[in-house]
Parts: C-alpha cells; structure tokens; sequence
C-alpha cells in the first residue's frame, strides 16, 4: 500500500487543509461543553436570560464555524481521493498494457478488473475517510480527556481508565479483520471470474444446457464468499456494542462520582453536565473511528491487492534502439525454436525451424493443440521463444522495439474482435491516419466491400461492442480489413477465415495474392483447401514439424498431411 503514495503526489496541498480543517472543526466542536456549562451555571442558575441568549448565539456561532470548516475538509479530501485513484487507475491499466501474454495469461481477465474497480473503489473510500476522520477521531478523544483533565482531575480519572480500554477493543478487532477482508477480496476474484465466464459464453451454455449446473455452482461460489462475510461482519460488529457497553459503564461512573463531588461542594452542575457531554463526544468519535478502522482496513487490503499487480513486471525485455537490419535475410526465420508456457509441463513447440521469403505465402496446418497458434504468435512477439531464435530481417524479434516490430505486422487473431463505434473507427485501429480511400481498399481486399456498402451509413456503421450485430463471417472480414489497412509487411491470418463459405474463402485468398505490397503471409487454417496453393505448407503434429513442402510434395512425403486431406476430400477427389 505505501508504494501506492507516490500517486499522492500533486494533491499535498489537499492532504494538508482537509485534515487541518478538520481539527479546526473538532476544536470548535470541543468548546460546546464549556459554553453549555456555563449556561447552566451562569444563565439558569441565575435566571439571566439575556446570557442565555448570548450562550445560545455563541453556540449557533460555533455550529455554523464548524459546518463551514467540515464542507471545506470534505472537499479537499473527496478531490485529493478521487485525484489518487484515478492516478492509480491510469496507471494501473498502463502498467498492465506493459505485461506480456505469459503475466497477462498468469494474473486473469478477471482479477485485474477486479483491481481497477472494486479495489480501487475501496482504496478511495479509504482514502477519503483517513483525510478526514483519521486526525480527528483521536484529537477529539484526547482533546475532551484533557478538556475534561481542566474541569477536575479526580472525574476525569475515569476518561483514563475507559480510552485504553476501547483502543485495545478497536485495535484488537482490527487486527482480526485485516486478514479476513484479504480473503473476502479473493472470493470477489472468484465470483467476478464465474460472472464474466458465464456472460461471455452464455450461448454455449444455452446451447449445452448448462444454466442449471452453472447456476449451482455460481451459488456455491457466492454462499462461500457470503460466509467470509458474515464471519468478518460479525466480528466488526463486535466493535459497537462493545464500545457502548465500556462507554455507559464509564458514564455511570462519571456520573456518581460528580453527584458525590456536587454533593460536596467541588463541582456544579454544570461541570457534571460537560463531563458528561465530553464522554458522549468520546463514544461518539471511537464509534467513527471503530468504522474509519475497518474502513481503512479494507482499503489498505485493496491497495495491497493493487500494489501486487505493480510489483508484477513483463517476463520481456525491450529494446530501445532500432536494429541493423541484414540485407538480402530471409523475411522471416525460425531456427531450432522451441516454446513452453509458464506452468506448462512440457514444450508446445520443438525444433521448429524454417524460412520465409518476402512475399512467400506459407500456410500452416495441423491437428487441434499442434501448435499453429503458438507458432505465428512468436512472429510478433506476444510470447518469447524458450529456446532457439525468431527472427525479421535476420535480426532477432527481441532485438527490435516493440512497437517497430508490430507495426510492420497485420495480425488477424482467431477470435475476431470488434469495438464499439463506426466501421472507419474500428479500421483505423490498424492505421489512425487511414483515408476513406485505403479504407475501401482494404475492405475491398478483404471481401467486405459490399458488406459495407450495404449497411446504412457505410463506413459511419454503428459497431456494436464485440460486433454483435454482425455475423461471424462479417467480423472475421472487417478484422481482416482491420489488419490489411496498414498495409503490413508481414500478414498473419490465424484460422481468421474460418467462418467464411469456400467461395468467400478462395476469392479472399486471390485477393491477398494480387496485393500491391506483397507482403509476407502467414495462412492458418484448419481446411486443406484454405492452404493448398501456398507457396510452402508447414504440417504440426505434437509441436513439431512433420512435414514441409508444397502441397503435392506433401501428398507424396507426409503422412499427417495426407491424413488431414483425405478426412476433408473424397478419396477419388485425393
């Protein structure tokens, strides 16, 4: 949580007046006592109305003085708050940005949303209430014992003997508490993670049947983390009745001893009356601060949360110079490359080695989990190689900067992803200078210039998030505009076309041969007929290469090929 304090930096002057404003309030609020005793022992015990009434416009004074000073201490607090989350928050989602694929797949979707709202909710509420109860709560406390200290020493022995009692009941719950919250927080990462599954695969689970045993266990899930709840809630709940029952024991003991000592002559009534009135604002203010405890308890479990994901950094180093690049290299070169997911038992690559001209298309196929996916993913850099080198240009990928690397490369990934806005916002992703005219001709090459043309609006289409009003097929082609508007040297299409007819699919394939630029390709399919015209076929299986060729080259040496094909043709047409 400290590590969090840097981003307080720029609101010092807000974290200095709330809380100032907040002790001028309390010390206005400490003298009422004072003022009404003398009322009592000036003004009613001499029937001076006319005292009465100045008491009674000195205390409206003090109200009104004090009203002013808590409006002016919660407007510095709730800025200096807001201001050091929404630092947090910026920070926090660049810091994740930074991470790669391997900490980003290691931490969870749902974790780091967890982190930029519900915690950092948490750590602002915390933040806020610390600047304005966390000096007050304690110097009224101490300022009423003392007050009541200079009223008479002997009453006041009993403020002495209370105040430690209540500071080891509400320190004492707050050290229970502060590791029970840790785990309501990590049940809340459950619960968010069950949610997010649930709603973003609510068709598969229609379509399986699944609602009733997703429903059971989202329900266990959630009793689970409603226990946590109730146990932690009934301990903070402890903290109140407690306090009261120390508070009225002290208040009964306050009052028979000033009855003895009115009896006697030491103290008036109106002594008795603001000893009183000082116990009550020391019941009153332990009670915020036994809230404001568990409060900033909870909140100091949330930035630590936060601060963890700080302290995560990018398994990937980056470089900050542009690379020498080697004239006459292949385009793209894998030597002797092997890959191993973080956790993973064994390699999901092995011995991949091969080499691709410019302009070289190279279709990658083979079983589900061979590793396509994995291989094209090295190319960009979104995972690091575990053994052996990628390189671009005869230079390593880990040698380049990274956005220079990227954004020579168009990546069309498996899952097509569409952003809310128009047809021309979410294109000029791949490009933010694009004209409508490189627009239209990547649609055009991507088979979706008709889709387009045919929506009302054309390019000022309204996208809905995910693109849920548009079809699998249409998203797959808008992505694959998405990527061709930067006109990239390197094109990787990952089982992109998977949702298109064969018509669409082989018109799609013209297209990117005929393209100006030529770029490198990189055709990832499950169909044979998606890769059989390329210029170099890759075969997985297992991780490796089993074959590499053309396709009748293929059909002649490689089994696996042979295999893939068959399943997918008649056997007159292999």
């Amino acid at each position: 949580m400290k590590k969090l304090f840097v981003y307080l930096k720029g609101y010092g002057k807000e974290t200095v007046l709330g809380p100032l404003f907040k002790l001028l309030e309390a010390s206005f609020e400490l003298f009422v006592p004072l003022v009404v005793a003398s009322m009592i022992d000036v003004g009613i015990q001499n029937r001076d109305q006319g005292y009465i009434v100045r008491m009674c416009l000195v205390l409206i004074t003090l109200g009104i003085v004090g009203l002013v000073c808590s409006i002016t201490a919660q407007y510095f607090a709730a800025k200096a708050a807001v201001g050091f989350v929404a630092k947090i928050r910026h920070a926090l989602f660049a810091h994740i940005q930074s991470l790669s694929y391997t900490e980003l797949d290691t931490l969870g979707a749902s974790t780091m949303i967890t982190r930029m709202t519900s915690d950092a909710n948490q750590v602002q509420n915390g933040v806020n209430l610390t600047l304005r109860l966390l000096l007050r709560s304690p110097f009224v406390v101490f300022g009423a014992m003392i007050m009541a200290f200079t009223i008479d020493w002997q009453a006041a022995l009993v403020f002495a003997a209370a105040i430690p009692l209540l500071c080891i009941v509400v320190f004492g719950i707050m050290l229970i508490s502060i590791p029970l919250y840790r785990k309501v927080q990590a049940r809340l990462d459950r619960i968010l993670g069950i949610t997010r599954e649930n709603l973003t695969g609510v068709r598969v689970l229609r379509a399986f049947c699944k609602e009733e045993e997703e429903i059971r266990e989202f329900d266990t899930r959630n009793e689970d983390l409603t226990n946590v709840q109730k146990f932690v809630g009934r301990i903070s709940a402890l903290m109140n009745p407690v306090t009261y029952v120390i508070i009225n024991l002290a208040v009964v003991a306050l009052i028979w001893t000033g009855a003895i000592r009115v009896e006697a002559g030491i103290l008036t009534q109106g002594m008795v009356v603001a000893l009183y009135n000082y116990m009550s604002q020391i019941l009153t203010e332990l009670i915020k601060m036994a809230n404001l405890i568990i409060n900033i308890t909870r909140a100091v479990a949330c930035g630590n949360r936060i601060a963890s994901v700080f302290e995560v950094t990018s398994s990937q180093k980056q470089a900050s110079l542009s690379p020498a690049r080697q004239e006459g290299a292949p385009c793209v070169e894998f030597r002797d490359v092997s890959l191993r997911y973080s956790g993973a038992g064994e390699d999901s690559l092995t011995g991949i080695t091969f080499q691709a001209g410019a302009g070289e298309t190279i279709g990658v196929i083979g079983g589900t989990g061979s590793g396509k996916s994995s291989l094209v993913n090295l190319i960009p850099r979104f995972y690091d190689a575990t053994g052996g080198e990628v390189l671009v240009d005869g230079v390593d990928v880990r040698a380049y900067p990274a956005e220079e690397l990227r954004g020579e490369i168009g990546v069309v990934p498996q899952k097509a992803e569409l952003f809310q806005g128009t047809v021309r916002e979410n294109l000029q992703w791949g490009k933010p200078d694009a004209s409508d005219d490189e627009i239209w001709e990547a649609l055009a090459a991507a088979q979706a210039q008709e889709l387009v043309e045919s929506k009302e609006g054309g390019l000022d289409f309204a996208v809905e998030q995910g693109g849920r009003n548009l079809s699998g097929g249409q998203r797959q082609r808008l992505t694959i505009a998405r990527a061709l508007v930067r006109r990239p040297r390197i094109l990787i299409l990952d089982d992109s076309a998977s949702a298109l007819d064969f018509a669409t699919d082989a018109a799609l394939r013209r297209s990117l041969r005929d393209l100006p630029y030529s770029p490198t390709v990189f055709l990832v399919s499950q169909r044979a007929a998606s890769i059989r015209y390329a210029d170099r076929i890759l075969v997985l299986d297992d991780g490796r290469i089993a074959g590499s060729g053309t396709h009748d080259e293929l059909m002649e040496s490689c089994e696996v090929y042979r295999e893939i094909y068959s399943s997918q043709f008649r056997k007159e047409d292999a």
